[in-house]
């Protein structure tokens, strides 16, 4: 097997066991095919198993430090130093579960690969939207909707994820029958990242949206997708952020409003009413208490904001 098919089965193994996104997926093959190329000029020729195993310390370390020289060049594609630092983290991230991969599905171990650092980078901080932005955004979205089933299933969808704090992802995998559930016990049971499930408390003026989309769902039956398309196919997340920036340039807000800032704003608005960080991290699903604590850290970021921008001595 060459390195190229070796690659080619990682990312099927990727979509297949790992159920990775398409975007990931592509993110790691050009990562990947970045990764061989440089490997080729470096080695004078395409490393093969037993090559990909005997890659040294210092020759993953050439490559990283030829990455950086890229990004540093003056024809390099302009982009902030911290998102630089972001991809090549990436990159980095990609060999490493490649590597990680041969060792367990090909018998190819390269212990050095264990021993590159992986360039640091500075998590942003959660960027909600003002309580009367989030507070009109399922209306004013489903308004600009050209259908009545549209503006129906965007309302409800988009109070849904403020309402409850779900990732895109996990509103659009629910079916008709989370919704059974929910009249039962007035909560939804998510299914999170890596399989983590999750228990929901659903607002009854969240609950009376999506009872309200039911009716106008064009086949409300147990197994159908609980938000379709026009076609009744499940809803395509591109759908649903290319209604958010409509909205959002109508509403002239910045970039950074998409339907991952009503999570965003979910969260920062329970903490900013009194909610424990244990609460809210078990409503996100985090599986670590410091992914929370990140709202802390932006709520401080604002006072401080408020307070340069307001307090005479601040000038």
């Amino acid at each position: 097997m060459t390195a190229e098919e070796a690659v080619q089965k990682f990312l099927e193994w990727m979509a297949v066991e790992k159920q990775a996104s398409p975007l990931t997926i592509e993110a790691y093959q050009g990562d990947l095919a970045r990764f061989l190329g440089f490997m080729i000029t470096h080695l004078d020729g395409l490393p093969d198993m037993i090559g990909l195993g005997l890659i040294s310390l210092r020759d993953f370390r050439a490559w990283l430090a030829y990455e950086q020289a890229e990004a540093s060049k003056p024809t390099a594609r302009k982009t902030s130093s911290d998102q630089a630092t972001r991809t090549r983290a990436r990159r980095v991230s990609a060999v490493r579960s490649f590597f990680k991969y041969l060792a367990r599905r090909q018998g190819v171990e390269n212990p050095a690969i264990q021993l590159l650092s992986t360039p640091r980078t500075k998590k942003p901080l959660p960027r909600p939207l003002a309580k009367d932005q989030a507070l009109a955004a399922p209306e004013d979205i489903s308004d600009l909707a050209q259908t009545p089933m549209e503006q129906q299933r965007n309302a409800a969808l988009f109070l849904l994820l403020y309402g409850c704090g779900l990732r895109i992802s996990e509103a659009l995998n629910l079916n008709i029958a989370d919704l059974d559930v929910m009249r039962s016990s007035n909560v939804l049971r998510i299914l999170g990242k890596g399989g983590k499930e999750r228990l929901v408390p659903v607002l009854p003026v969240v609950q009376q949206a999506l009872e309200a989309w039911r009716t106008r769902h064009p086949a409300p039956t147990p197994d159908a997708p609980l938000f379709v398309g026009i076609r009744g196919k499940r809803l395509q997340p591109a759908i649903a952020q290319k209604a958010m920036r409509e909205w959002r340039h109508l509403s002239g807000l910045p970039d950074y409003v998409t339907p991952h800032a009503l999570r965003h704003s979910f969260a920062t608005h329970l903490m900013e009413g009194g909610a424990d960080l244990r609460v809210i991290q078990e409503l996100l699903g985090h599986a670590s208490l410091s992914t929370t604590q990140r709202y802390t850290l932006a709520d401080e970021a604002r006072l401080l904001d408020v307070w340069t921008r307001a307090h005479p001595r601040a000038q």
